[in-house]
């Protein structure tokens, strides 16, 4: 009977032991599981992070791209509209010019006219102001001529400083 006790005891204790076993295992297994799901979690996390990261590189090129394009709307647009004011201020010292020779034309006529009716009475009197007419006429197209050279160099200098700015101004906007 002893013996069949000790069997029976070494029975349950055999079962008990794989029941243990068993535990432990499933123990082990679902720790394996957990951990298992914890890494997919965090490389989940660690996908995710590099896809908003990528967004975010994207949406900041973006931006810059953006930025980029209005800089050169702007400066084609500043560019345009100097070249509007460059050509007005163009026409306006044609029509100035043309209007200075019409007006010499008139004064040229007069005096020609002039010189004609008193031509008859004192020609002599009248050669010699016909010399000081073309003279003065001369000075008068010699300092037209200089103010003229003046006024365009003058010109050239504040376009040349404007485009000196503007440049300035882009480089500031760029950087």
């Amino acid at each position: 009977m002893e013996l069949l006790a000790n069997i029976d005891k070494m029975r349950k204790e055999d079962e008990a032991s794989a029941k243990a076993k068993k535990e432990r295992i499933n123990t082990l297994m679902k720790q394996a599981a957990e951990a298992n799901a914890q890494a997919l979690l965090e490389k989940e996390k660690r996908k995710q992070e590099e896809r908003d990261q990528d967004a975010a590189i994207r949406e900041h090129q973006r931006k810059k791209d953006q930025r980029e394009y209005e800089a050169q709307i702007e400066a084609q647009r500043l560019k345009d509209e100097k070249e509007r004011e460059i050509q007005r201020l163009r026409e306006l010292q044609e029509k100035a010019s043309d209007r200075q020779a019409e007006i010499d034309a008139l004064r040229a006529k007069r005096a020609f006219e002039e010189g004609e009716r008193q031509a008859r009475l004192r020609e002599k009197l009248e050669h010699e102001k016909r010399q000081r007419i073309a003279a003065d006429l001369e000075a008068a197209r010699q300092r037209q001529f200089q103010e003229k050279q003046m006024n365009l160099s003058e010109q050239a200098r504040i376009e040349r400083e404007d485009y000196m700015s503007q440049i300035q101004k882009q480089k500031q906007i760029e950087q």
